[in-house]
């Protein structure tokens, strides 16, 4: 396979930790690292937004609870979207900052549409989604003779 030449211009201080990264994990240049990010850049990416299969997932993203209607705001959106919030953890890492993760069940593209309001809402940083299609198994069981029936939701291999 002919590798094809690219060039791209970074700042010096993104490039300082970006060769910093490269030695922690063991890259001999540049090329390996940027070929893995933009590979799993597109793989992200492969996942369809338009899928309407089953998707679970964790949305993390930080936070200034003093910015003004901010946290009220999200909570607001956790309770609107209660079909695909499983449930959240918040960590108050400072006076002012906040780390929430959720986790998130539905089809993919109520996942990645909720993801996506959340992470572009004004006054949220460092959003990511980590998302994994699944597969609803079909069958319905219970566990004993008192517990209600249910069914399973598998990652997709």
């Amino acid at each position: 396979m002919a590798l094809e030449r690219i060039s791209i211009s970074l700042d010096e201080d993104l490039i300082e930790l970006f060769e910093r990264s490269l030695r922690q994990h063991g890259y001999r240049n540049r090329s390996e690292a940027i070929r893995d990010l933009i590979r799993d850049w597109l793989e992200n990416e492969h996942i369809d937004a338009e899928d309407q299969g089953i998707s679970v997932g964790t949305l993390t993203y930080i936070y200034d609870h003093e910015e003004r209607q901010l946290a009220n705001r999200v909570l607001n959106e956790h309770h609107a979207h209660h079909d695909v919030v499983v449930s959240t953890t918040h960590i108050h890492l400072d006076h002012d900052n906040c780390l929430e993760t959720v986790i998130l069940r539905g089809t993919t593209q109520q996942v990645k549409n909720f993801a996506d309001m959340m992470i572009a809402m004004p006054g949220i940083r460092h959003g990511k989604l980590y998302l994994v299609q699944a597969e609803e198994d079909p069958h319905s069981h219970s566990h004993d003779h008192s517990a209600a029936s249910h069914h399973h939701i598998h990652p997709r291999t």
